[in-house]
């Protein structure tokens, strides 16, 4: 089998039914009715939905058959929590919890340990984000995660990265038509390292007197290489935001360095 092909034994995925959103809460009257097989048929008309949710893990080296599998108990977990009176189509309410239920298994099959209070935090983390998309719409920032849970949105932060996939340090990190930065070139060799130490020292602390968040950002914008569109969706405010937030810390810096 190709590593990134999914097979589902004994079923042509190329005939999977897509339910309408009319079949689908049709289906859902008969299933809170008590009937059985309509659980199976709101089952099998979304497996392709699981299908193209694999394809926001294509980077990781999990087998994609077992990701397809744990996706589906997300898929279960959603069909049986699931109330139509919430106002929302079942995919909006399902493809959080699918791809909650894969994040969680990569996360506990991960190489890295993580502590048991960081996957507890991050477990919290994202079950409110859901609530929050599901039933307000929106998705939180950070600032609301953190008061909502009584922490520090460095720990919000912190919880959140224990849940990344490692990457390598051959990964490409930004390309504009030339030649390609990789993320071994933003480490340090201290072996080598010229920087005179006073200036380095200016930085640091022109850094610490930033606000949390600028600083946040800027260490994933220029040492990470993320872009502002990544970190909106995962801040949970606008590219505009990310900007003016970066450029203010960046015209901060300037400010204190001269």
């Amino acid at each position: 089998m190709a590593r990134h092909k999914v097979e589902i034994s004994g079923v042509n995925t190329a005939n999977i039914k897509v339910l309408s959103n009319e079949e689908m809460l049709e289906l859902f009257e008969r299933y809170k009715s008590g009937d059985k097989f309509a659980r199976d048929d709101i089952i099998n008309g979304n497996l392709k939905l699981v299908l193209s949710i694999l394809k926001f893990f294509n980077k990781t080296d999990e087998n994609k058959d077992d990701l397809f599998q744990v996706g589906c108990v997300g898929l279960l977990k959603a069909v049986d929590n699931f109330d139509p009176s919430y106002g929302v189509k079942f995919s909006t309410y399902c493809v959080p919890m699918i791809q909650g239920e894969i994040r969680r298994y990569i996360r506990d099959n991960s190489s890295i340990r993580v502590s048991r209070s960081l996957k507890d935090l991050a477990y919290r983390i994202m079950k409110l984000k859901e609530e929050i998309s599901v039933s307000k719409g929106y998705d939180p920032s950070i600032e609301e995660l953190a008061s909502l849970l009584g922490v520090t949105c460095t720990e919000i932060v912190e919880a959140i990265d224990s849940r990344r996939t490692p990457i390598s340090i051959f990964e490409p990190i930004y390309n504009d038509g030339g030649d390609t930065i990789y993320l071994y070139d933003q480490i340090e060799d201290k072996k080598n390292n010229n920087v005179d130490i006073d200036i380095k020292m200016a930085v640091n602390n022109a850094i610490d007197e930033l606000e949390e968040r600028e600083q946040y950002i800027l260490d994933q914008r220029f040492v990470i290489g993320k872009t502002q569109t990544e970190l909106a969706s995962e801040l949970g405010i606008s590219q505009a935001q990310i900007s003016r937030v970066e450029k203010k810390a960046i015209e901060s810096l300037k400010k204190t360095l001269k």
